[in-house]
C-alpha cells in the first residue's frame, strides 16, 4: 500500500512538473510594455516592432564577444546587469586589450524614452547606438562589415535572423534592429517608488517622504520624474579633468555646450556607482558633498547651481541622510535579476 502511494505521488508531481513546464512555454511573449507612470515612449517602434525572436536575437549578440575585433569583449563586459547595466567599480570602461576610455559606462535601461545617446548626445537613434563602441579604438575595436561576416560564419545566426526576420541574410540593419529590441526591453519600473506612485500599497517612511519633499525643491529640475532625468545636457561644475573632455561640445562645435554632459538617470542609483560622466565619485555620499559645498563656477555652468548668489545645492547633513532615503526608493530589483536580460 505504501509503495502505491509512492508511486501515485511520483506521478502526480511528474504531471505537475509536465504542466509547469507548458505553461511556461505557453506563456506568451507580451513585448514592449508602457508602465502607467511614465509617458509615452518616442522610440520608432513602427519601423521596429519588438517580437520574442528579434528580442532573443538581441540578447545573444548583446553577450557575444564575436562583436569585438579578438572576440573577447560583448556589450555586456561593460553593461552588467545586475549594476543597471553600467561598468560597476571602473571610473571608466575598460575595453578590448584592457583599453581605457574616456567616460563612465551609461546604463542601459529606460531607453525607448531617450532621443541621444551617449554622454555627449552624439548617438540619435538607438538602432544606430551600438556602431560606436564596435568601431570605438578602445572599446571593441572593429568594424561592422568584420562583425557581419563572423556572424555569417557561424552555425547558429542564421536560424537566429531567420526566425526573426524571415531570412537568412545578415544584414547591418537587421543586426542593429535585434540589439535594440532587447535594449529597448531594458525598462525599470518597479521600485518601491514607482509602487507608491501607482498607488499599490507601498508608503514613504517619514525620512523617504522628507527626501521626496527635499528631492522635488532640489532636484526636481534636472532629474525631473518619472525618468529621473530631463535628458538635456548641462554643465554641473565640475572642475576639468586632465582629459579636458568638452562634452557636447565635440558634437555640436557650439560654444555654449562646452562641458555639458546629459542629465543621467537618479534610478537605480545605488548599484550604478562611480558617478559622473567620468566616475570621479565612488559613493553618493561624495556625490551630495560636491553639490553642496564644491561646484566650481565653470564656463557654462548651468544657472541652476548658481542661483541667489551662491554655488551648488544647500543641503544639510540631516537633508543628506533623508535625500538618500528617498534615493534608495528608486532602487528596482526585479529589473537587476530578471533573467529575461540575463545572459542565457
Amino acid at each position: 500500500m505504501k509503495f502505491t502511494r509512492n508511486i501515485a505521488l511520483i506521478v502526480l508531481l511528474f504531471g505537475i512538473s509536465i504542466y509547469a513546464c507548458k505553461k511556461e512555454l505557453s506563456e506568451p511573449f507580451l513585448g514592449f510594455q508602457q508602465p502607467s507612470n511614465f509617458p509615452q515612449p518616442t522610440y520608432h517602434f513602427e519601423s521596429n516592432t519588438v517580437t520574442k525572436a528579434g528580442f532573443e536575437l538581441g540578447r545573444k549578440l548583446f553577450y557575444d564577444p564575436l562583436l569585438s575585433h579578438n572576440n573577447t569583449i560583448s556589450c555586456g563586459n561593460c553593461h552588467i546587469q545586475t549594476s543597471a547595466f553600467v561598468h560597476p567599480g571602473h571610473s571608466v570602461s575598460h575595453g578590448i586589450y584592457d583599453r581605457l576610455g574616456k567616460r563612465n559606462s551609461p546604463p542601459i535601461m529606460n531607453l525607448a524614452w531617450s532621443t541621444t545617446f551617449m554622454w555627449d548626445g552624439g548617438i540619435f537613434d538607438l538602432d544606430l547606438q551600438p556602431l560606436a563602441p564596435i568601431a570605438n579604438h578602445v572599446e571593441m575595436d572593429d568594424t561592422i562589415t568584420n562583425v557581419l561576416a563572423k556572424l555569417r560564419h557561424t552555425t547558429t545566426y542564421p536560424t537566429l535572423f531567420q526566425k526573426a526576420f524571415g531570412s537568412t541574410e545578415i544584414t547591418g540593419t537587421k543586426f542593429l534592429k535585434a540589439l535594440a529590441q532587447f535594449m529597448v526591453m531594458c525598462v525599470s519600473s518597479h521600485s518601491k517608488y514607482d509602487s507608491v506612485m501607482r498607488n499599490e500599497g507601498a508608503h514613504f517612511s517619514e525620512s523617504e517622504q522628507i527626501g521626496y519633499s527635499l528631492f522635488q525643491q532640489k532636484c526636481n529640475s534636472c532629474h525631473k520624474e518619472p525618468l529621473f532625468t530631463d535628458l538635456s545636457f548641462r554643465n554641473n561644475g565640475l572642475p576639468v579633468s586632465g582629459l579636458n573632455d568638452e562634452g557636447r561640445f565635440s558634437v555640436t562645435l557650439d560654444s555654449s555646450d562646452r562641458y555639458k554632459f546629459k542629465v543621467p538617470s537618479l534610478r537605480n542609483i545605488l548599484f550604478t556607482a562611480p558617478y559622473m560622466h567620468d566616475g570621479r565619485y565612488y559613493d553618493l555620499d561624495g556625490v551630495l558633498d560636491y553639490y553642496s559645498n564644491n561646484v566650481q563656477n565653470t564656463l557654462n555652468l548651468d544657472p541652476l547651481l548658481k542661483e541667489n548668489g551662491k554655488l551648488g545645492i544647500s543641503l544639510t547633513s540631516a537633508d543628506k541622510l533623508n535625500l538618500l532615503a528617498f534615493l534608495k526608493t528608486l532602487s528596482d530589483r526585479s529589473f537587476l535579476l530578471d533573467k529575461k536580460f540575463s545572459e542565457q
